[in-house]
């Protein structure tokens, strides 16, 4: 329908990023307002002071609904942190009709057989993403439906979190004055933004480099098919630089911004930039090179920390697409060039594509979630909410989570 607003809001640790899209008569989507503010209430995606995030959330909001002249009521939040964690599971069954053929009630026990896993007490399973089915030894096989066979196996992938880091983000962005179409894999809103379909088939790694965490997405035959997290980001990359240079956090950001860069290699010897003091004391001038050599450890330790994780999903041999960088992070200098070099695989920057309107204001990492949040929003949701504020917030969590990939796969 012409007019229809989608809000796509990106809660992360050191910034909120709020786009509001309109979709036109023929189906495309155009940036018409967008808004960001300095996030303080969470630690590594994880909220931990609800009035500072909906402080952050508000600012956001309001400076994208001024931009585009228009209220907003709802909004597609994405959820990310280290409490996040992935698993590859297989289940088997028997087919149970006499003539052998499968139905999706047998699709439907295998999947069960695969998610039944002893999980601790604190811990949900939040997503169950088919990857592959298996009839009889016959791999390869997507939908088994209406097919012969026996025996029926289904290989997974299983997304389990800590509920309550949802529910602290909902809450926060009810208390902010809106409502939550739905709660979505920020690794996930990110890939559907920045990657095409060809990168997915062929097999590549999506690194969102944000400031509390990294989160990593591995896709293969169009599906997603391992997902991790390094509680690692650019917040330690600025903190690093706050100490080494003894300047206040808030100036080591704007120095690691305009001046930042991996491998001090590139870097001019002779190039100084002003250090502003801590508590008026006066600024000191340093070689550029000095911090690009605090930056370049940190940097490496967490991209070295991201090839274990993509190790671990034993799909290195089938990433012929590489890997692409996104978020925040991915803004300092170089830094596809470091990772391209470090991983031994081709790296690309990844940005915001498929829209139109004011989409040079988004043509950035940073907004990669925030954009594919409105992506998701357009193309997947069913038009009801999810959090109409009369049932249990914790149910409510668990079945928006728990169908978004019934849309993908």
């Amino acid at each position: 329908m012409d007019g229809k607003t989608i809000t796509g809001l990106d809660i992360g640790t050191t910034k909120v990023c709020a786009v509001i899209v309109k979709e036109d008569s023929f189906g495309n989507l155009n940036v018409v307002g967008v808004g960001s503010s300095k996030s303080d209430g969470l630690r590594k995606g994880v909220v931990v002071n609800i009035d500072k995030t909906v402080q952050s959330i508000s600012q956001a909001m309001n400076e994208a609904q001024q931009m585009a002249g228009i209220e907003v009521k709802s909004v597609f939040v994405g959820i990310a942190g280290d409490h996040i964690r992935g698993m590859n599971s297989k289940g088997m069954v028997g087919v149970a009709s006499d003539d052998h053929e499968i139905k999706q009630s047998d699709i439907e026990r295998a999947i069960n057989a695969a998610k039944a896993l002893a999980l601790p007490i604190d811990r949900e399973i939040i997503h169950v993403i088919p990857q592959e089915f298996i009839v009889d030894n016959q791999e390869g096989i997507r939908d088994p439906v209406g097919m012969s066979g026996v025996r029926l196996e289904v290989e997974v992938h299983i997304v389990t979190a800590a509920v309550t880091s949802a529910q602290n983000i909902i809450r926060s962005v009810q208390r902010a004055g809106y409502a939550v179409e739905e709660i979505i894999l920020e690794p996930l809103a990110s890939s559907l933004a920045v990657l095409d379909d060809d990168e997915r088939n062929l097999g590549v790694s999506l690194i969102d480099l944000g400031g509390g965490t990294t989160d990593i997405a591995i896709f293969f035959d169009g599906h997603i098919r391992h997902t991790a997290v390094v509680a690692l980001g650019g917040q330690q990359i600025t903190n690093d630089i706050a100490i080494g240079l003894r300047t206040p956090p808030d100036q080591a950001e704007k120095i690691k911004l305009n001046w930042g860069m991996v491998d001090s290699s590139n870097v001019n010897p002779n190039e100084q930039l002003s250090v502003p003091g801590v508590g008026g004391r006066p600024s000191r001038t340093i070689y550029r090179n000095v911090l690009v050599d605090i930056i370049t450890p940190r940097v490496e330790e967490i991209l070295t920390l991201v090839y274990q994780k993509m190790e671990e999903s034993d799909m290195m041999d089938l990433m012929a697409a590489g890997a692409v960088i996104t978020g925040g992070g991915a803004l300092l200098s170089r830094m596809t060039e470091f990772a391209e070099n470090l991983w031994g695989l081709p790296v690309k920057l990844g940005v915001p594509k498929y829209l139109g309107g004011l989409m040079d204001t988004v043509r950035s990492p940073i907004f990669s979630t925030a954009v594919g949040l409105c992506l998701y929003g357009s193309k997947y949701h069913d038009g009801e909410s999810d959090y109409g504020g009369d049932g249990n917030l914790w149910e409510e969590v668990l079945k928006s989570l728990k169908r978004i990939f019934k849309r993908f796969f």
